[in-house]
């Protein structure tokens, strides 16, 4: 396969107003906790790695990616950056690589990670070509580590301090190197953060460069309310500049970063336009693979007129579609009974195999999981359920209930529902 490595707008300046991006926001859930970063999902207007709109399964993506590609012809890189880490979220990654890779072979494909968890997956980015990676490495000090993480989790252990900052030093290490022998071209990110590491940022450029980092990008702390470093100020230009002409001794700068968000689309520095918005929403209320037939969608209601029951307590579930253009109560369809925990939704699953999306007042997390394993959403809103169904159908947000709920705290049901 012959790629044009050198039309990557992020690694080459010269093309980066003729050749545009998109980012696919497929991978939510993160590994590390960085003293700099609040993801929100929901905030349009801020650009910043870690924000996104919506979050798409690998076959809404793959759908989303279509449709932008079919009205923007001057995409030509497909990257994964979040809103979490892609390692972190390694089947939906991967899957996501893999299903545009066999549909869109001359596309370039990138990652950006903080290289914790890519180890495993190095041999098969290679095998689908994917030509470009980025790592965030703002430390190869596990000291001044410690003051840029909170904690880690590798595996399923978290880890704190100069331990958790050592460990992921070695795996980004470890990776670049890993990265370099398969070709594959690496840029480092580094975030420069006055009073932690401002001066350290040279020693990154010098270690990275010795692995074989192709270009180091010095990106200035964007100070996020209700962090850790929230109250720090944000670099100079002085300082900034300083910063890279230090670094420039040893790896090649990039200066044109525009620190795109996890659903960025079109060239760098570009808004995403309305209709690519509207795009994205309809694509993430899509089934989770839009290739299967899945027409319907069940609510949990106690009395047919507003979305109000806690699926494990829904002795039934109301199925809606569309007919004749028209949105029409299809059936009352039984749910299994109370108890056998995954068994029970394994069924439910079952139940609804003609169904992509449940509408419900409150849901666990383990019917949350059997259901997406099965290929079906559990969107826990409120409201009438002609105004949510009305939302769905068009692909518009739908509205959550004004509260968090995570199964056995602030339960919006008996407590008896959950297994």
């Amino acid at each position: 396969m012959a790629l044009d490595i050198s039309k990557h707008p992020c690694f080459n300046s010269n093309i980066c107003h003729q050749v545009g991006r998109i980012h696919l926001p497929v991978a939510p859930k993160c590994n590390v906790m960085c003293n700099f970063c609040n993801r929100k999902y929901d905030c349009v207007n801020e650009t910043r790695p870690g924000v996104t709109s919506k979050v798409l399964s690998p076959g809404q993506a793959l759908h989303y990616l279509d449709k932008v590609v079919a009205d923007d012809p001057r995409i030509g890189v497909v990257g994964i950056a979040g809103p979490g880490d892609p390692f972190a979220n390694p089947h939906e990654t991967m899957e996501t690589l893999r299903l545009i890779r066999a549909k869109y072979p001359d596309i370039l494909l990138c990652v950006a990670t903080n290289g914790l968890n890519i180890g495993p997956y190095i041999d098969e980015l290679a095998e689908l070509d994917v030509s470009h990676i980025s790592i965030t490495i703002s430390a190869v000090d596990p000291e001044i580590g410690s003051k840029v993480y909170s904690w880690i989790r590798d595996g399923k252990r978290p880890f704190r301090g100069t331990t958790g900052a050592g460990i992921i030093l070695e795996k980004q290490l470890a990776a670049i190197t890993a990265l370099k022998k398969h070709g594959i071209i690496v840029k480092i990110n580094s975030i420069v953060i006055p009073g932690v590491n401002e001066n350290h940022i040279v020693e990154i450029s010098e270690k990275v460069s010795q692995l074989g980092a192709d270009i180091h990008n010095c990106i200035a702390l964007v100070p996020v309310e209700n962090t850790p470093l929230g109250d720090t100020e944000e670099p100079s230009d002085e300082l900034m500049k300083s910063v890279r002409n230090q670094c420039g001794q040893f790896t090649k700068q990039m200066l044109h970063c525009t620190r795109c968000r996890a659903d960025a689309v079109g060239l760098l520095g570009e808004e995403m336009p309305e209709e690519t918005l509207a795009c994205l929403e309809e694509s993430a209320n899509l089934p989770l693979d839009p290739t299967e037939n899945r027409p319907y969608v069940a609510v949990a209601s106690m009395e047919g007129f507003l979305v109000n029951q806690h699926l494990g307590e829904a002795a039934s579930l109301r199925i809606y579609g569309i007919i004749d253009g028209q949105i029409e109560l299809i059936e009352n369809r039984s749910t299994p009974e109370r108890g056998g925990g995954d068994s029970r939704w394994q069924a439910l699953a079952d139940y609804l195999g003609d169904c992509h999306a449940v509408l419900t007042n409150g849901a666990g997390p383990a019917p949350q999981r059997m259901l997406k394993q099965n290929g079906i959403k559990t969107l826990v809103v409120e409201g009438l359920i002609e105004e949510n169904l009305e939302a769905f159908f068009k692909g518009q947000t739908l509205r959550s209930p004004c509260r968090s709920f995570s199964c056995g705290q602030a339960c919006s049901g008996d407590g008896g529902g959950c297994g």
